[in-house]
């Protein structure tokens, strides 16, 4: 079937009843990602401005090019890769019905990028986890490499084991678990690059549903390096009390007992990424970059106006889960942040879920506004 996406016309395969991504045959589309497409795409804009020699762009899983048939229509020079010959072809096709100039190829990314390389952005949205690409692509990446990861689960420590293998990294079951999948990705990244002596600073980030996303800005140099790796460490977190605090360093030193409710329930997890996940003054720039012929426009601008003001705390609270605690009926959001900021806390929202909110308060300092005053 056709359907026209951010300004392009492309042909897709027809949704089959019970198909899930990466599963059946035929090149899968995703509908639901329209979303990512088009934070994606505003980031290429504002990209370009940022550095106006970036200019060839890999997709490096292409299915039926739409990523790539979309950075191509905004000038860049792309390259579409899949191992399936009918997804190369579809790609192919698309690009040529919206007069694009772009290639599409049968090769295996990963061989691709060691022998076509480097290009200056490479994105990789796998089905699952990105991390058997991430190697190839921060050593043979210029400028930009844009990572979506589906599997939350290992991410955020719902499936433990998996998690462990896959991103060399102890990620928790806790209540910020959209923030801990997001850190255990970027911290797996960070490490990758950093074999490579390249520095992999995440420059805007999102977890949207059923994925994370980030964009890591490369630098190269082994003192750039370290200085991402310096900001990797680990989270301790009591699950009685909601007590959690943030540790740098690469050697963990976990909390036996709760120093608030000497509780023993409390998870260690890392190492994560504890820096922060994105720069406002580029978010803004993206979205400033958001256009109405978007599908998603108006929830990609909710979104990165969120991301432009969130705290850079590696952890959030569940505003319901505090009051539950207190034993007491919650207030609105808004005022729950104005009353932290009136007392001098920084506090905001988180941008994945309605009910968290970031602050540099503590739990007793938090009930002792929102409570006890």
């Amino acid at each position: 079937m056709e359907i026209e996406e951010g300004g392009v016309e492309i042909t897709v395969p027809e949704a089959r009843d019970g198909a899930s991504e990466g599963t059946g045959g035929g090149v899968f589309f995703n509908p639901t990602q329209e979303l990512n497409r088009d934070v994606t795409v505003a980031t290429l804009r504002a990209y370009r401005e940022r550095e106006p020699r970036a200019d060839t762009y890999l997709d490096a899983m292409a299915a039926s090019g739409i990523r790539g048939v979309r950075a191509a229509a905004e000038g860049y020079d792309v390259t579409c890769a899949d191992v399936d010959p009918d997804a190369v072809a579809l790609a192919e096709a698309n690009l040529a019905a919206n007069d694009l100039a772009g290639e599409a190829v049968h090769r295996d990314v990963n061989a691709l990028l060691y022998d076509a390389g480097p290009f200056d952005v490479v994105d990789l949205d796998p089905y699952g986890t990105p991390m058997p690409f991430a190697d190839p692509a921060f050593a043979n990446a210029r400028n930009l490499v844009c990572v979506t990861a589906t599997d939350t689960a290992p991410l955020c420590g719902a499936h433990l084991k998996s998690g462990i293998r896959k991103y060399g990294a102890v990620p928790r079951n806790t209540d910020f678990h959209p923030e801990m999948g997001l850190r255990t990705l970027i911290s797996a990244l960070v490490r990758s690059a950093a074999r490579y002596d390249t520095a992999a600073r995440p420059i805007l980030s999102h977890v949207t549903r059923h994925y994370a996303r980030t964009y890591l800005e490369l630098d190269s140099g082994a003192r750039a390096a370290d200085r991402c790796v310096d900001e990797l460490g680990y989270v301790d977190a009591c699950e009685d009390c909601l007590w959690r605090e943030a540790t740098h360093g690469l050697i963990a030193d976990p909390v036996e007992t709760c120093p608030d409710c000497a509780g023993e329930r409390v998870l260690t997890a890392g190492p994560i990424w504890l820096g922060a996940v994105a720069e406002p003054e580029f978010t803004r720039a993206v979205s400033d970059h958001v256009t109405d012929d978007m599908g998603r426009a108006d929830r990609a601008r909710r979104l990165l106006s969120t991301v432009a003001t969130e705290l850079d705390e590696p952890t959030h609270y569940d505003q319901h889960r505090l009051y539950k605690l207190w034993g007491e009926p919650a207030i609105g959001m808004d005022e729950f942040i104005d009353e932290l900021r009136g007392a001098g806390y920084e506090a905001s929202r988180a941008h994945y879920r309605g009910t968290a909110v970031k602050t540099t308060a503590s739990i007793p300092e938090m009930r002792a506004v929102v409570v006890d005053d």
